[in-house]
């Protein structure tokens, strides 16, 4: 999904030519996108018990965190400049309203005939578009601010702790989740290759098996409404200082867990990297199916009471995302979910020119790099589409 959504190449992989796609973040943004669904189809269940419970904690507790990362790693060299407000425009902004219209009418359709379509409120998932535009636009300042990190957590602290917060473009989780997208900006490619070391994928699985252990211990004690990053603390009967807390923790954990996963990524190149170019499209259409389900009663089957319903649905919903990530989706959705609309450029401003800016450099350091000239680029094409 992060490609898509980011709109930034992927960084070239270790001994791989310039503007080559790395395998490990198409893997990684598949897997999660699996999470994204997976989670998704189990919010609906019939008394989905506690060890369902438990699982959706554990998931919820750093999927989203993980996209917001590689979403910030992916924007290190945005810059306020035509060609990539344009580029950001056409490619979150644009899906965004197509897709608010789209979902707005399906709600329609299904169950409320008279649902209201209000861009400024996101429709379910669609609030990581409108949230991912501001981050990006925001970028160059978290680029110059001395403490980016500790900054964009207290900003999150803050949020959690405030209750005059609306719910306009679902500011409350963008606040929340803001510090994910600032670490992600501050990230380098040796961060990634720390995970690859031996010793911390073995570390990653007892970590993992712990936080199941205390995800199932917190089901009776701990809205997982906390995951969710839209409420502040008084909107979930907390008190105030309980925002800040779980704030904290909730970032703690979502590192944690979220290292766990990036370190058993695979790094090379297998049936799941070519999906993984694709997530956008798995992201903006599955909400379809399972809130169909949902309201055309698939969800009331007995069947799903039992633990072999459960798991069949937790089958399906990955085999689904599955298939609307695959090619021949991708051709048939393109001009929604990608377009690239050329006919609306002002009359002589040219075609978008590609840059070849990794995503590990920083905007200062790709304007020293230009500033060198061409000769002292090795490795870089001096033109060439993407």
């Amino acid at each position: 999904m992060v490609s898509s959504l980011s709109q930034e190449r992927p960084q070239a992989s270790a001994g791989a030519g310039a503007g080559m796609r790395d395998p490990f973040f198409d893997n990684a943004k598949y897997l999660a996108i699996v999470l994204v669904a997976v989670g998704h189809s189990w919010e609906p269940l019939p008394g989905s018990g506690r060890l369902v419970e438990a699982l959706y904690s554990f998931v919820y507790a750093f999927h989203m965190p993980v996209f917001i990362v590689i979403a910030g790693y992916f924007s290190r060299g945005f810059d306020m400049s035509p060609k990539r407000v344009w580029r950001l425009v056409t490619g979150i902004l644009v899906p965004y309203l197509v897709f608010e219209v789209a979902y707005t009418l399906f709600q329609r359709a299904v169950e409320t005939p008279g649902f209201p379509l209000t861009p400024a409120d996101p429709y379910w998932i669609l609030w990581f578009l409108p949230a991912l535009f501001l981050w990006r636009i925001t970028t160059p300042f978290w680029q110059l601010v001395r403490w980016p990190v500790p900054v964009s957590l207290a900003v999150a602290v803050l949020a959690s702790m405030s209750t005059g917060i609306g719910d306009d473009l679902q500011l409350m989780r963008v606040l929340q989740f803001l510090p994910f997208f600032v670490l992600g900006l501050r990230l380098r490619p040796e961060h990634f290759a720390y995970l690859r070391r031996t010793r911390v994928r073995v570390a990653a699985l007892p970590v993992a098996l712990v936080a199941l252990l205390v995800a199932y211990w917190s089901v009776p004690r701990m809205s997982t409404s906390w995951f969710f990053r839209s409420y502040g603390a008084r909107q979930l009967d907390e008190p105030v200082w309980a925002g800040a807390a779980m704030t904290l923790i909730l970032f703690a954990a979502a590192l944690v867990l979220g290292a766990c996963f990036l370190a058993w990524v695979p790094r090379r190149r297998l049936w799941m990297t070519a999906l993984g170019a694709g997530t956008l499209y798995g992201y903006l259409l599955h909400g379809f199916f399972i809130r169909g389900a949902r309201f055309l009663g698939g969800y009331d089957d007995p069947f799903l009471e039992i633990p072999a319903g459960r798991i069949a649905v937790t089958l399906a919903a990955a085999l689904l995302v599955t298939a609307l990530c695959t090619p021949p989706v991708r051709r048939v959705f393109r001009y929604v979910v990608e377009p690239r609309m050329e006919w609306a450029r002002a009359a002589g401003s040219g075609p978008e020119t590609p840059t070849y800016a990794q995503p590990s450099e920083t905007y200062t350091e790709r304007r020293q790099r230009e500033l060198q000239g061409p000769a002292n680029r090795p490795g870089r094409p001096d033109r060439g589409g993407r």
